[in-house]
């Protein structure tokens, strides 16, 4: 566990997210929250604290069930990350502030834990395919400075290390069909599992 890290993560609204999973399910907006849920179950044991970022008072709902504080913020991911990281700052200075993506289904505590172990400095965590971001990390203190979106990689690398290592699940990101289909084989979350049963 990483005690000097808290995380924001930014949930879009469900009837938002994932549009390229139409046919996958009948209920993408449940799956969509599945994912997110499975995301921030497997962060938390981690980490600090993690400070989820939404408009949607279905998620926040269930969020603080688990007993995860959310806030709204503004539109675009980029805009919500520095949002959240300025919450977190306001809280402790000098401790490492990460943004996750919430779609994450297959991620393993042990391998985010072994990612964290692994950073030093400002430090960023590319995709399955390299080009994208799952973790971008601080330094202490530092700011977050998110650079999401197309090319992210490539941005975050100008001034950042990349944390490429034994963690498929954090690299797993699921965006389509195929790759839920390759997370899948890494193993699903619970509420993901619950989301596509009984295909899963």
């Amino acid at each position: 566990m990483r005690a000097d890290v808290d995380l924001v993560v930014p949930v879009k609204t469900l009837q938002r997210a994932k549009t390229r999973l139409v046919g996958v399910t009948d209920d993408r907006p449940a799956l969509a929250l599945a994912f997110a849920l499975d995301t921030i179950a497997a962060a938390l044991p981690a980490v600090r604290g993690v400070l989820a970022i939404t408009e949607d008072p279905a998620v926040a709902a269930e969020l603080r069930a688990m007993g995860v504080a959310s806030v709204p913020g503004p539109e675009g991911l980029n805009e919500a990350l520095r949002f959240g990281a300025d919450v977190l700052r306001r809280r402790d200075r000098r401790s490492v502030v990460g943004a996750l993506q919430a779609d994450l289904p297959a991620l393993r505590t042990d391998e985010l834990a072994r990612a964290l172990a692994a950073a030093e400095g400002r430090s960023f965590c590319p995709d399955r395919q390299g080009t994208g971001t799952t973790l971008l990390l601080s330094a202490p203190g530092g700011d977050l400075d998110p650079r999401f979106g197309t090319g992210s990689a490539e941005a975050h690398a100008r001034d950042a290390v990349a944390l490429v290592g034994p963690w498929p699940s954090l690299r797993n990101d699921v965006d389509t069909a195929a790759d839920l289909e390759l997370a899948a084989g890494l193993g699903l979350g619970p509420r993901t599992c619950e989301a596509l049963s009984p295909v899963c």
